[in-house]
């Protein structure tokens, strides 16, 4: 077994591959650079990222690399399969909160003018040319493309080190499995306990795909006095209004199981379990501000025993 770790995308990173041999550790050490290689294209806080030109450029049909056209497509994917609740047109509304830089630089209690509601932007309304490879956003649809492609980064490198061996992906909580571990059963997979550090309320065994956990626990900050969080409700303009502090999904793959935690994360503690419920090929569970756990029916087959 062969791991390494670095920092990308504002978080933690972690790689490990079932592998001692050379080319699995040629494989490792090679995911350093994509991980920066996408974050150049698809970081909101780099003034020369491809998605701040893209940004700059509302109402223009603007030619974009293959990266970025494709994490646009899975972000606006991310938005029909939720009904809205996930969209990447949140910027806007991110900024008004506060978070208008990276969040090791925000300030630990902003003083600006009161927080209001800012509209999301029309998802709907942005245009996509597939043959010249184009996208046109429309007038106050900038785009955060935030945990979606994280979790698409974490698919994305795992299935470049699986052409070795067995691996697994920690993008900063986004977790990408390819095949158990030779002789295990799977990848065990902590679940953080939001209310107290250092613990887990559960541990996962995975074999294959994605678990990704959405949360209000640690991505927060004050504004004039008042607590916000990084994870916006479309509906509102504003951070959501939840009863949950975090929920984690397993799903075919990091993405799905990154976007289904959001929206349950959103939608709260009963409408939330209700539609992680009706998605059979989803399990999840939920930690609420209370210290409860929920958990869907089909969560007990990812539960290590």
């Amino acid at each position: 077994m062969q791991q390494i770790e670095f920092r990308a995308m504002g978080c933690q990173m972690r790689a490990m591959i079932d592998s001692d041999s050379a080319q699995g550790a040629q494989r490792l050490a090679e995911v350093p650079d994509r991980f920066a290689e996408w974050e150049n294209a698809l970081s909101r806080f780099r003034d020369d990222s491809e998605l701040t030109q893209l940004n700059r450029r509302l109402g223009c049909a603007v030619l974009v690399s293959p990266t970025l056209w494709e994490v646009v497509n899975v972000a606006l994917e991310a938005a029909r399969r939720s009904g809205g609740l996930v969209t990447p047109t949140v910027l806007s509304a991110l900024e008004s909160a506060g978070y208008d830089r990276s969040f090791d630089s925000l300030p630990p209690n902003a003083v600006s003018p009161a927080t209001s509601s800012q509209p999301t932007g029309n998802w709907r309304a942005i245009e996509l040319e597939p043959r010249s490879r184009s996208i046109r956003l429309p007038e106050g649809a900038r785009l955060d493309l935030g945990g979606v492609a994280k979790g698409w980064a974490a698919d994305k490198a795992v299935k470049f080190l699986s052409v070795r061996a067995p691996a697994l992906v920690d993008a900063g909580g986004d977790v990408a499995i390819h095949k158990p571990p030779r002789g295990e059963r799977g990848w065990p997979v902590a679940v953080a306990d939001p209310l107290k550090p250092g613990a887990y309320v559960e541990m996962l065994i995975v074999g294959k795909g994605g678990v990704a956990t959405s949360g209000r626990d640690y991505r927060r900050w004050q504004k004039n006095g008042v607590e916000q969080h990084h994870l916006m409700d479309p509906r509102t303009g504003l951070p959501a209004q939840t009863d949950v502090l975090t929920v984690t999904v397993v799903a075919a793959t990091t993405f799905e199981a990154e976007v289904a935690a959001k929206a349950a994360l959103i939608l709260g503690s009963v409408a939330g379990l209700a539609w992680l419920e009706a998605r059979p090929s989803l399990a999840g569970l939920m930690v609420g501000e209370d210290g409860r756990v929920l958990r869907t029916r089909s969560s007990k087959n990812f539960i290590w025993s």
